[in-house]
């Protein structure tokens, strides 16, 4: 009798058990998320897990996350993530979750319909300044004699440091902080030379910085002018052709009419023919008298010369 109570003892601790697996409070309770972690490169977070596998079933996830202050002052609370609570695949970007640089709690489970799973815990806590930074891509080009240089855009978190030089034995290397996203001009260059750039990521809020990427150079062709130059040169030397010229003739005219004006009779003083005789002879000495052919002016200057006595 005392066997048979062990058995029966035995078999229904083993069916408590097996009720106590599969329900909680009548409820379902579906496999936790498993293999729960993390990958950070250039300050974006990504929580990934192995899916569970309902077939014909679609199974959401609900992500929650603790600071440092809830993980040490109020451990009770977790705090659902902005984009991931629920969603359908087994990843979550919890960037916008992380905005610290302190450890980091995360946790996932599964829901389907009223069923959920226990909570599957990070095993390690995460902080963002475990990130990866990679070399930054860039496009270097040239705008006539300018380079310029524009950098992908990483986020608020990101600068960049660039690093430029003229390719030339004993260079100096110029230095310029600046942000993605935008060409930036970096020099003027000179014609035929070749210059250098190269940059690297850096991230204050975490005080790291990645390393240089490969150092892309371009060259300026030894153009004496630019086309544009030389049609602006072109167009200034037809100008000096022509205004200077014209500005030399305006300006004697301006000379000839204000230095020596023609001087216009009246209508009362003008002889109506051409030329006169104008017969100058003194009774005392003269026996024949000479003739002479005198202008409109030149009679009127030598009339006024013989009425001043007479006055």
């Amino acid at each position: 009798m005392l066997l048979e109570g062990i058995w029966i003892s035995l078999i229904m601790w083993f069916i408590y058990a097996l009720i106590s697996c599969l329900s909680t409070d009548g409820v379902v309770v579906l496999p936790a998320p498993q293999n729960l972690s993390i990958q950070s490169a250039n300050m974006k977070h990504l929580l990934t897990w192995s899916p569970v596998i309902m077939p014909g079933e679609t199974v959401f996830y609900s992500v929650e996350y603790q600071g440092e202050y809830e993980s040490l002052y109020t451990s009770h609370i977790w705090i659902p993530s902005s984009w991931c609570s629920p969603t359908k695949g087994p990843e979550c970007d919890v960037t916008d979750d992380i905005t610290a640089t302190v450890p980091y709690n995360l946790r996932v489970r599964a829901t389907l319909g009223s069923q959920t799973s226990a909570w599957s815990t990070l095993e390690h806590p995460f902080n963002r300044n475990s990130t990866v930074l990679t070399p930054p891509r860039m496009e270097v080009t040239k705008d006539g004699l300018h380079l310029v240089i524009e950098l992908e855009d990483l986020g608020p978190h990101f600068e960049f440091l660039v690093v430029y030089w003229r390719e030339e034995p004993g260079a100096k290397e110029h230095v310029k902080v600046m942000t993605g996203g935008l060409p930036v001009h970096l020099e003027t260059m000179e014609p035929g030379a070749m210059y250098c750039v190269k940059a690297e990521a850096l991230v204050k809020a975490i005080g790291k910085h990645s390393a240089f990427n490969q150092a892309e150079c371009v060259e300026v062709q030894g153009e004496s002018l630019p086309l544009v130059l030389a049609l602006f040169a072109f167009v200034g030397f037809m100008l000096i052709l022509v205004v200077v010229p014209f500005s030399f003739w305006k300006m004697g005219q301006l000379l000839r009419y204000s230095c020596c004006p023609t001087v216009v009779l009246p209508d009362t003083l003008k002889i109506p023919s051409s030329s006169q005789k104008l017969i100058a002879c003194r009774k005392e000495e003269m026996d024949a008298c000479d003739v002479a052919v005198l202008s409109s002016e030149q009679f009127f200057q030598a009339w006024i010369s013989q009425k001043s006595p007479v006055e």
